[in-house]
């Protein structure tokens, strides 16, 4: 992936959303893009592992889970779900856990923080809607843009 989010802002700034949330990375890929796909979930990641296993290879997964801390959202299975799938790469409103697994996971992975206890399983929350943090709506179908710089949301592919 060859692109940096400083040269796409001077080129397209009119079209551009920046995130406002600083994340840190988890995984290997530093730079990721793709299109948008989303849930929404409270300290439950039942539809984070369903998304997981059926976005399209190439996607990049945003999971909103409030901006909470008390658990992690994704861990080392999940991330290797991720990896063998292909896709792009996890941005999470909330926490990860195996940090250590993660970072050898050749897909891009960003999120708050990390904390060892895991979610619950309920299968609660909603997939495919637009979610908002950041100051941003991450749309499905729309595009993400993510390296060390930050992230930035397009309606359409710009590369």
């Amino acid at each position: 992936m060859n692109f940096k989010t400083a040269d796409l802002c001077d080129d397209f700034s009119g079209e551009l959303e920046i995130c406002k949330v600083e994340f840190r990375s988890y995984g290997r890929k530093r730079r990721f893009s793709g299109p948008i796909s989303t849930v929404k979930v409270w300290e439950d990641n039942v539809l984070v592992k369903e998304a997981l296993q059926s976005i399209p290879k190439g996607n990049v997964l945003v999971v909103d889970g409030g901006g909470f801390k008390n658990c992690a959202l994704l861990g080392d299975r999940l991330g290797e779900i991720a990896q063998k799938r292909g896709l792009a790469g996890i941005i999470i409103n909330g926490c990860v856990r195996d940090t250590v697994d993660l970072a050898n996971l050749e897909v891009g992975i960003l999120a708050l923080g990390s904390n060892p206890l895991k979610s619950k399983k309920e299968g609660k929350g909603e997939k495919d809607v637009t979610v908002r943090f950041g100051d941003v709506e991450w749309k499905p179908g729309h595009y993400v843009y993510a390296d060390e710089d930050g992230v930035l949301l397009a309606a359409r592919a710009l590369l």
